[in-house]
């Protein structure tokens, strides 16, 4: 799985995450607001893990045009 992949992924659940809070917000429902907030750092986390990657292949690019 690509860097791209892996941001798109984390925005998706950052979304949900926000929605659910909203709702357990809403609705008194503190354990559907926590899921919502658990949700938002799980996203955040996978945008990062892209963000490494495409890191990682810049490098890596970066060292084979170097050994050309």
């Amino acid at each position: 799985m690509g860097g791209t992949q892996d941001k798109a992924e984390g925005k998706i659940d950052e979304l949900k995450g926000k929605v659910k809070e909203g709702v357990g917000d809403a609705t008194d429902d503190e354990r559907l607001e926590a899921e919502g907030e658990t949700d938002q750092v799980k996203g955040k986390a996978k945008g990062v893990k892209g963000d490494v990657k495409d890191a990682g292949e810049k490098v890596k690019e970066g060292i084979n045009k170097a050994f050309d």
